[in-house]
């Protein structure tokens, strides 16, 4: 795992100090070394975090054996070696992951992405055409910015942070940004938080040439589900996530394992333990009567791991927040955040790898707020004016059911989940706070709005790259650990995605598939178990006097920058110590830190 960064301009090698000042910036990504490479007409700068080839073979900015294609890259391409053979014509120098790349670009062009597996995002400057040629992975589990200079030059990196550290751009605040991050709780991933500052979206791929810049979608997720038993379906499930962990435990450094004690992290660990017996599991737990370690360690003594238990004991958050927070870059208010980080200091300590069960919930139907969903749907049709005209008579003479509620509130299950589950301001709060809604999220597919499947794929293309990859990318990388993620193999992925819903759950029953298929590597505990999470809220947090210190110091100052971007006496009757006070707190700690630059 690595930080990469590059210029692209007339006079490249006169841009040595920024390509210098953007890969500092980036040192927590990669702590090893650092490197750069000059063309005329590109200056390119690499941060390594040593995980494949640690030898000097390995190290990038990584020339082509003709030197005239050069590659930096960020991620790990899972199953590498055997593309390697399908590319054998090719002189390799190393046993790198990122020469494989290489080869297949001079063999395949920018066509070399459809077959591209892994979490990943690359640049390679392709001197003779003078092109730059970048990709995403398909999920958008590694980062990729860009923006267009002061004297025009094409600037690009892992993070914001090196973009700005350049010193040729001065950020602007996206209003329409700012608008997604209230309502959801971070930015789009197919925005920055600033409107000159632009994001590469996940399966998206990026050529410069002759001054223009092309953005094209080279992947969207399947649209159709299958039609397929649970007998079948449970077979092929564990053939593919063998098969995804197996891939990717390969590495030249120990690699180790999330554990929470839950359905998810406990499958992997399970099927590690079938590759890479007595493993290094790691489990993080707040000192209170609630939390997840005791589950941890069933299983952890299930398969004899080497198991290191983090009990936290939050005594400062506001020193946390004002350590961490700055690592995004821009507002990000997922509280589970802290204890992410938390979970990554701790096993950089014995590790560099880690793999996660991330990703379970929205693949697998995990979420609580999913089988309320799948109620709604089967309870009546929003279509049916009649059943709805008899309902809203009904109301009035006695109190109807939460999901009677919502289905007249709502037009559909897909207009509750993204206006109610997934959602802080609506878009009248937000039009109060000084911010209206102009951004409409695009994806890879026409969403059925009354469709389970659909609102899990919109999930996947919205809150996965958005809020999940991000907290994981992010807080892994502030402690210069990688964290890999089983469930997002390309191929394990699709098979779930296109897994009919009622393999997934039912009205009383979440992750169907993967309890009938993983069930007997779990405890009789674990079987049992539901969705927990780390335990505590914010609202517990603001009964902290130094959170409430903080939160009054920044939010009720009128002065304070973040009112450059909402309304000051707005704000105020939001401070109600939940989750949309949470938010503005995370924006207005965003604006604190970024206060030189706004």
């Amino acid at each position: 795992m690595c930080g990469i960064a590059g210029i692209i301009s007339n006079n490249a090698e006169n841009y040595q100090q920024e390509i210098r000042n953007m890969t500092d910036a980036l040192i927590h990504r990669g702590p090893d070394s650092s490197h750069y490479e000059f063309y005329d007409h590109a200056a390119l700068g690499h941060r390594r975090l040593s995980i494949i080839d640690l030898s000097e073979n390995g190290k990038q900015p990584m020339f082509s054996d003709t030197k005239n294609e050069c590659i930096v890259l960020n991620g790990e391409i899972y199953g590498y070696q055997d593309i390697k053979r399908q590319y054998a014509e090719y002189p390799y120098h190393g046993e790198s992951d990122t020469e494989v790349i290489l080869a297949m670009y001079q063999k395949k062009q920018e066509n070399l992405i459809h077959d591209l597996p892994g979490m990943f995002a690359f640049a390679i400057w392709d001197n003779k055409k003078r092109q730059l040629f970048c990709a995403r992975d398909r999920f958008g589990e590694k980062p990729f910015y860009y923006a267009i200079g002061k004297n025009n030059e094409f600037i690009f990196a892992s993070e914001i942070k090196a973009i700005i550290a350049s010193g040729l751009i001065h950020p602007q605040v996206s209003q329409d940004a700012l608008s997604h991050y209230l309502q959801y709780g971070y930015v789009s991933s197919h925005q920055s938080i600033y409107s000159n500052i632009y994001t590469l979206p996940p399966a998206h791929q990026l050529i410069l040439k002759d001054g223009k810049i092309t953005v094209s979608r080279y992947y969207s997720l399947p649209a159709k589900d299958r039609t397929i038993s649970l007998s079948e379906a449970k077979e092929e499930f564990l053939y593919l996530l063998k098969k995804a962990v197996k891939k990717q435990l390969i590495a030249d450094v120990e690699v180790g394992s999330f554990l929470s004690g839950g359905l998810d992290s406990s499958s992997v660990v399970a099927l590690v333990d079938e590759f890479l017996p007595h493993q290094t599991t790691i489990s993080f737990g707040y000192d209170h009567k609630n939390n997840e370690l005791k589950y941890a360690r069933e299983i952890a003594d299930k398969y004899k791991t080497n198991h290191i238990e983090v009990h936290e004991k939050k005594e400062d958050l506001v020193t946390s927040l004002l350590k961490i927070t700055p690592y995004f870059d821009e507002p990000f208010a997922d509280a589970s955040f802290i204890p992410h980080y938390e979970i990554c200091k701790a096993a950089r300590k014995n590790l560099t790898v880690v793999l996660s069960g991330d990703v379970g919930d929205e693949l697998f139907g995990g979420y609580h707020f999913y089988t309320v969903e799948n109620k709604m749907k089967q309870h009546f049709s929003y279509k049916n004016i009649v059943a709805q005209f008899g309902l809203k008579l009904y109301q009035k003479l006695k109190t109807t059911s939460f999901i009677t509620q919502k289905n007249m509130q709502y037009s559909s299950i897909m207009d509750f989940h993204l206006n109610m589950v997934r959602n802080n301001f609506n878009e009248t709060e937000r039009a109060r706070l000084g911010v209206p809604s102009r951004y409409v999220q695009p994806y890879s597919f026409t969403p059925d709005t009354d469709s389970l499947n659909d609102i899990m794929r919109v999930d996947i293309e919205n809150y996965v790259p958005g809020n999940m990859m991000v907290k994981s990318d992010r807080m892994a990388m502030a402690n210069s650990l990688e964290v890999r993620t089983p469930f997002l193999d390309l191929d394990f992925a699709e098979f779930c995605i296109q897994l009919p819903d009622t393999l997934k759950l039912d009205n009383y029953n979440d992750k169907i598939i993967l309890r009938e298929a993983m069930g007997s590597y779990w405890t009789e505990t674990i079987r049992k178990r539901h969705k927990q999470g780390f335990g505590l809220g914010v609202k517990s947090w603001f009964e902290e006097e130094n959170l409430m210190k903080l939160s009054n110091d920044l939010l009720k100052n009128p002065d304070h920058k973040v009112f450059n971007f909402i309304d000051f006496k707005a704000t105020q009757t939001f401070l109600n110590k939940d989750e949309r006070h949470w938010n503005l707190l995370q924006l207005a700690l965003w604006a604190d830190h970024n206060n030189s630059i706004l």
